[in-house]
């Protein structure tokens, strides 16, 4: 085996490592008008986390 055999065979098991997970979704609530909204980011200033995480964009734990 060659050497660019192993550089080649280190940045697949590097790449294969660096995997990333789907990113948690929360229910918020508006301070506002009390109304209710799922987001996996924060939608900033005027709404409070409510419940979560969730693992969907319907905030529902199917």
């Amino acid at each position: 085996m060659n050497k660019s055999m192993f550089v080649v065979a280190g940045a697949l098991l590097i790449a294969l490592s660096l995997q990333a997970a789907p990113a948690p979704w929360y229910q918020w609530q508006s301070l506002a008008t009390g109304r209710y909204m799922c987001s996996a980011t924060d939608p900033g200033e005027g709404w409070k986390r409510h419940s979560g995480p969730y693992n969907n964009g319907a905030c529902r734990a199917d």
